[in-house]
């Protein structure tokens, strides 16, 4: 990967690390948050016969890692358009 100058490539790693911490975030939110502190409040609803919160601990923050994996490869991609690096 070779940028044009050194403000190009500052400002292509700056975008990188904010889509991903922005993508952490969700991340940690989806299974720390939904799988341990909020399964009490998600219980109360079933989803596919089981308890919600159950469900988010056990397969809804894989399925999330997984989106957010597509999500992060799609927005890099973008990036590399953006700054002139694509393949």
């Amino acid at each position: 990967m070779s940028f044009e100058n050194e403000e190009k490539a500052k400002g292509y790693w700056d975008e990188n690390l904010k889509l991903v911490l922005k993508l952490l975030a969700i991340w940690a939110f989806v299974s720390f948050g939904c799988g341990v502190l909020l399964v009490d409040i998600l219980n109360e609803f079933s989803f596919m016969g089981f308890k919600l919160g159950f469900w988010f601990a056990q397969q809804g923050s894989i399925y999330v890692f997984l989106l957010l994996i597509f999500v992060y490869v799609k927005g890099s991609n973008a990036l590399d358009k953006k700054y002139g690096v694509d393949e």
